[in-house]
């Protein structure tokens, strides 16, 4: 099952405040950058977060699962609906996300 872009758009909308936040469609769903890093995504209407030591002492108690079949597991963001807490997530993983790969040419 695809992400719907009504979902995308939410998302988005939740961190409208917070700059540098962007997104790429990938096979019906959307990894999600912060400051050209990627830090997570939307699978199946799910908003799923890579797992870092920020990300897991911010959600101790949410769930891992998996975006699709054969990839690494993510922690499930359920707290969508607080903007603040969002964006000082993604601010706290930042350092601990992979430097985007260069493009062979």
């Amino acid at each position: 099952m695809a992400s719907s872009k009504e979902y995308l758009n939410f998302i988005l909308e939740q961190f409208s405040e917070t700059e540098e936040i962007t997104y790429r469609a990938m096979m019906g769903e959307y990894l999600l950058y912060y400051r050209g890093k990627v830090f997570g995504g939307i699978y199946d209407d799910r908003f799923l977060v890579k797992i870092t030591n920020s990300s897991e002492k911010m959600m101790p108690d949410a769930r891992r699962e998996l975006p699709y079949a054969g990839a690494k597991e993510m922690i499930l963001c359920d707290n969508v609906d607080d903007r603040d807490f969002l964006r000082k997530l993604v601010e706290a993983m930042f350092d601990e996300l992979s430097a985007p790969k260069k493009k062979k040419k």
